[in-house]
């Protein structure tokens, strides 16, 4: 049985505009995983520089670093889209698009 995947939802009284997102145990892993591999690979261009390393090969671990974030992102993205912003236009709350596209807009500078 797959799990369900629920959306963002405002918390707290009225007042507030704090949002939130559950995410099923295997999304949240998934995401957990490779911020974890990013942060080993910043821990290791760190070394790389503690050693005098050659700047090109530093370069080269941080362009592996930035092409990892970019995953990270595209894949919370996809994960927003399928359940936060289709919830929300489904629900008539077609602001979400405008959100969605200060958010894409902040991810492509």
């Amino acid at each position: 049985m797959q799990e369900e995947k629920k959306c963002c939802h405002c918390c707290g009284d009225e007042n507030t505009s704090e949002k939130h997102t559950y995410r099923s145990e295997e999304e949240y892993k998934k995401l957990v995983n490779r911020l974890s591999r990013i942060e080993g690979q910043i821990r290791g261009i760190r070394r790389m520089l503690e050693n005098n390393a050659y700047c090109t090969d530093i370069l080269t671990q941080s362009a592996a670093v930035t092409s990892a974030m970019n995953a990270f992102s595209r894949e919370l993205l996809n994960n927003h889209m399928h359940t936060c912003v289709l919830n929300k236009i489904q629900n008539g709350e077609t602001e979400v698009i405008d959100e969605l596209m200060d958010t894409i807009y902040k991810l492509m500078k």
